[in-house]
């Protein structure tokens, strides 16, 4: 294990770029592709682009949305107090390895907003309190619980096909939850990954003797510091406006009217989608920290890990409109399903959509693009449409792993580069997709 390790993590220390720089480059090898392949002119492959690069804005905002809500959630004291606890029981560096990646897979099978920023936090405290924990390890190790997503409940395909009205209805009909995420075969495969992931990470530990990179105490402290002017949000606690601004009363009656809608959303029959997801959250965390200006405070600090997904989501929507212009989803989903059975779909779906999420990392986005051609050959090879929504979903969660845009919060947190953890994400990669692959080829015989 260590020999593994150590090649992956020295080949990326060498050869990985930044994220933005990674975005670009995917950007024009997507153009180069388009043109090669497809044999797309060079001028309608740039206005694909251009037109595709802002497409997106409504989506990406409410990407932001949920990751600075999540970070707030995770960070409020309630939670911060519990993670503690949880802390206090750990000692040794393999322990904290585990447990840094269990919290992360279960606060991304919950919400996977949530579980980015939740399993950093306890990824860092336990860093702080673990002598001899190698923190680019623990760091990887609580983002390779973000696989989770893809089994849990803020999954995004499997939401969205359960859910009236969706863009593909009239195609594959309604899919229940009970066929997907909560169907027997995903649920025994979220067991194994939350099992088996925690235990590979933690063999990847540096053993003793070889070197060891631990967190620095000084520059917790430096960052824990207040920002200059911080201490203005609390103000004089004699003036009114001070107590309006720290007043419990008036986040106690916002907050309970934002539970109050979410109750009587789903008492009609509203449906689960990303604004209620984030209306939700955004609402909780309000009676979480108590207080107007406390929750002010945290949402200013999670906006400071989000600055590089905001950046780099345009990028990524113009990645997708060149793909969709020119055909590429098409082109490489059909390489895999022109081999498929009804019993293979799933597999080679899955495989496909591991290709296809470099390009677009999205759930919802990816779905657009390779949904309706991967629909298209279940109906015709007689495959189980929830069968082959979950390959996508899962492929999409199993690349996610060596993604770098999804990493960019877990980088925000850690103050690390994408080299630094990188090669330890390969290797659980190589773990996941084994397991993935077993579940999908599996499914259609039970």
């Amino acid at each position: 294990m260590s020999k593994i390790t150590a090649f992956f993590t020295e080949l990326m220390r060498k050869y990985l770029p930044d994220p933005f720089v990674f975005a670009i480059m995917l950007t024009l090898l997507t153009m180069v592709l388009a043109f090669a392949v497809e044999s797309r002119p060079v001028n309608l492959v740039v206005e694909d682009w251009g037109k595709g690069f802002w497409s997106l804005l409504g989506f990406t905002t409410q990407m932001a949305v949920i990751l600075v809500m999540g970070y707030v959630l995770a960070a409020a004291p309630v939670v911060n107090r519990f993670l503690d606890k949880i802390a206090n029981h750990v000692h040794t560096p393999r322990q904290a390895i585990i447990v840094a990646t269990i919290v992360g897979c279960v606060g991304s099978y919950l919400n996977w907003g949530f579980g980015l920023v939740i399993g950093g936090i306890m990824a860092r405290k336990l860093a702080l309190k673990v002598k001899g924990v190698h923190y680019p390890l623990i760091i990887a190790s609580a983002y390779t619980g973000f696989t989770m997503y893809s089994l849990g409940f803020s999954a995004t395909i499997p939401v969205l096909i359960s859910t009236k009205g969706h863009a593909f209805e009239s195609s594959m009909g309604l899919i229940p939850l009970t066929q997907t995420i909560f169907s027997a075969p995903i649920l025994i495969t979220s067991l194994v990954v939350l099992i088996a992931l925690p235990l590979l990470n933690a063999a990847m530990h540096p053993k003793q003797g070889e070197k060891v990179v631990e967190l620095d105490p000084v520059v917790v402290a430096q960052d824990s510091k207040p920002a200059a002017g911080a201490g203005e949000l609390l103000g004089d606690e004699k003036t009114l406006a001070s107590r309006l601004n720290n007043s419990r009363a008036l986040s106690l009656l916002i907050g309970l009217c934002g539970m109050g809608y979410v109750g009587l959303h789903f008492y009609k029959g509203g449906n689960l989608d990303l604004n209620m997801i984030n209306f939700f959250i955004l609402f909780l965390g309000v009676l979480l920290l108590k207080t107007p200006m406390a929750y002010v405070e945290k949402v200013n600090e999670g906006v400071k890990t989000i600055g590089g997904i905001i950046l780099q989501f345009p990028f990524y929507a113009g990645i997708m409109a060149i793909m969709h212009g020119s055909g590429l989803v098409e082109s490489i989903a059909h390489v895999f399903v022109s081999i498929s059975s009804a019993d293979t779909l799933p597999l080679w779906g899955l495989v496909s959509s591991f290709v296809i999420n470099f390009f677009a990392p999205s759930g919802g986005g990816h779905w657009v693009l390779q949904g309706p051609f991967m629909i298209d050959a279940a109906i015709k090879l007689g495959a189980s449409q929830a069968q082959t929504a979950m390959s996508v979903m899962l492929g999409n969660g199993w690349n996610d792993l060596v993604q770098p845009f999804w990493i960019l919060p877990a980088l925000a947190l850690s103050k690390l580069k994408l080299k630094d953890i990188m090669g330890y994400t390969v290797v659980s990669m190589l773990l996941v997709g084994a397991i993935y692959a077993s579940t999908m080829l599996i499914w259609p015989h039970l």
